[in-house]
């Protein structure tokens, strides 16, 4: 599985797809702008949703639920690439984020 540090998120950011995969309101608490919100648990029947043709970026709080989520579209075919830390590590670092949908 590929992985990317927050650091690194943070230079490439708004230039790539980045998926947020944990649930509502961990998202609206506070997310990195510009994820699309699809939580781990609906990625099997919302995958028509992400382009089959690119790299997504997939984060959660801390790493986990991304790395299963990037598991599991990296046997769909996708090509995927895991933020370790998550959202945590991002906002440790003084990293913006934004509230709300």
């Amino acid at each position: 599985m590929k992985e990317i540090t927050v650091a690194e998120l943070k230079e490439v950011l708004g230039t790539v797809s980045l998926l947020d995969v944990r649930e509502r309101d961990e998202y609206v608490s506070g997310h990195v702008a510009s994820t699309v919100h699809i939580p781990l648990a609906t990625i099997p029947v919302r995958m028509n949703e992400i382009e089959r043709n690119a790299t997504h970026y997939l984060i959660c709080q801390a790493g986990g639920r991304s790395a299963q989520a990037c598991a599991f579209l990296e046997q769909q075919g996708y090509d995927v690439v895991n933020v370790l830390g998550g959202t945590g590590t991002w906002i440790d670092s003084g990293f913006p984020i934004e509230v709300g949908e």
